[in-house]
């Protein structure tokens, strides 16, 4: 079902892909079966979407982005394609970016160009995706840091982000390191007195 309000120029959309209110999908574009592409999308030229992905409202898929099957990507995501845009000027190429199969990023992130995020990674809302992203991994923050690991039951397991910051963990480290230097300052002391 395409809307009657999109503008889809591709002529390779399955019947069983949903393409709601006032999307834009360029001529060249290859999109696969069971998608469901929500309102306000803009879809560039050079682009792969998968089977069965999920594409939520205003988001904007420029040239070089392939996304794989399985794949959601939230409301507002932004995929960029060039370090250094300006104003009439184009790459001779544009940076390729990956999405793999399963993955999935959430509102409001923002792709930096040439980034792999791998199988079933999950991005978290609002993030900077700035490079690579494995496998079954889970990244949030600006810039976007791993924060843990999701496995095939969409549990997911957080690492101690706080273990090498004061704060968490590191307090007793600060507190260990200032007892010792307490201790240095005394024994330069005593050791002085002795002269």
């Amino acid at each position: 079902m395409i809307h009657p309000t999109s503008d889809v120029r591709c002529s390779c959309v399955p019947p069983n892909t949903n393409i709601w209110q006032y999307c834009v999908v360029l001529p060249k574009a290859i999109i696969g079966n069971n998608c469901n592409i929500c309102a306000h999308v803009f879809i560039e030229n050079d682009v792969v979407i998968g089977d069965n992905v999920t594409i939520k409202n205003g988001v904007q898929i420029w040239d070089g982005v392939h996304i794989e099957d399985n794949v959601f990507i939230g409301p507002n995501v932004t995929f960029t394609n060039d370090f250094i845009p300006r104003s009439k000027i184009f790459p001779d190429s544009f940076l390729r970016t990956i999405v793999r199969c399963g993955a999935s990023i959430g509102a409001n992130a923002t792709i930096i160009g040439g980034c792999i995020i791998g199988e079933n990674a999950l991005v978290g809302a609002g993030s900077v995706v700035t490079s690579d992203i494995p496998a079954g991994t889970v990244w949030y923050g600006n810039p976007a840091k791993m924060k843990g690991y999701i496995d095939e039951d969409n549990k997911i397991t957080h690492i101690d982000v706080n273990k090498d910051k004061i704060g968490g963990g590191g307090v007793k480290l600060y507190i260990i390191i200032y007892y010792y230097f307490l201790l240095y300052l005394l024994l330069n002391a005593v050791l002085h007195r002795r002269k």
